[in-house]
């Protein structure tokens, strides 16, 4: 893989060149060396060799391409269709593309992050259904099953949204998640034994710096789908807001590999 990138980056020397493969069998197929000119794909296909300079990324998209369309020389044998399906050519360009993401010392640097006006207040429910609880005085949550008119018993979480103009997070969103009608909110900190705990803080949040301390009470909020939401503390990457399968527990962070705890939770209004 490396000789053929290297290659594709040498080749930005050589003058362009375009060559199409109508002429070509595609039973015949042989991507061995997709830069000599001689590749074998499907009918109707058209490739294009810029002597423009190519980043690695581009340069791994080709290539990884090119072995993509090889793996369906053994469908088009079996269905003798003489066509690509658009379905298909989708799924070799989305399952080719290479992200391309900034180096981890971008955002490492003192980051300053300004609270927008954005502000969402809801329920928290997590994938048992349990909802978040709060008994006042406690420093904690607990998720617990509520049933029929215990519903309103569920705590309100304003979910304040934070954006910095120096780091873009790829992660997710840095929000605060506080408790409605009071200054609580919940923090990500080193407990005693030096794994990462969530507690409820008393504190007045607006612009938090990096440096500051304050990272504590941010969290990279991820949304699939719509409803599928999960919390990552910024300060300590890969641990996660979760609650146990058993009932009337404490809300707590847990890693990204512990299968046992629920990570995934949905906001209801």
């Amino acid at each position: 893989m490396v000789d053929v990138i290297s290659s594709v980056l040498c080749s930005s020397s050589e003058s362009d060149s375009t060559f199409e493969s109508d002429e070509m069998d595609f039973d015949e197929l042989d991507c061995s060396d997709p830069l000599s000119g001689r590749c074998d794909l499907h009918r109707g296909l058209r490739i294009e060799i810029s002597q423009h300079p190519h980043s690695m990324r581009k340069v791994a998209n080709i290539v990884i391409g090119l072995q993509r369309l090889q793996k369906f020389r053994h469908a088009e044998k079996v269905s003798r269709s003489t066509e690509f399906t658009e379905h298909e050519l989708l799924n070799i360009i989305l399952e080719s593309v290479v992200e391309e993401r900034p180096g981890p010392d971008l955002c490492d640097s003192p980051v300053t992050y300004s609270k927008q006006d954005k502000e969402l207040q809801c329920t928290v429910c997590d994938n048992l259904q349990k909802r978040l609880v709060h008994s006042e005085g406690d420093p904690y949550l607990l998720a617990v099953t509520l049933k029929g008119g215990n519903q309103s018993q569920s705590v309100r979480i304003n979910l304040s949204t934070y954006a910095s103009p120096s780091c873009n997070s790829t992660k997710g969103q840095p929000v605060c998640l506080g408790i409605a009608k009071s200054n609580l909110y919940l923090s990500c900190t080193e407990s005693d034994s030096g794994s990462p705990h969530l507690s409820l803080e008393v504190k007045e949040l607006k612009m938090i710096r990096g440096e500051d301390g304050l990272k504590r009470f941010l969290f990279l909020r991820s949304v699939k789908g719509g409803s599928v939401n999960t919390f990552e503390s910024a300060r300590f990457p890969g641990w996660f807001i979760s609650t146990a399968t058993e009932d009337d527990q404490p809300v707590e962070m847990c890693g990204e590999a512990d299968t046992s705890r629920q990570r995934v939770f949905t906001l209801l209004p």
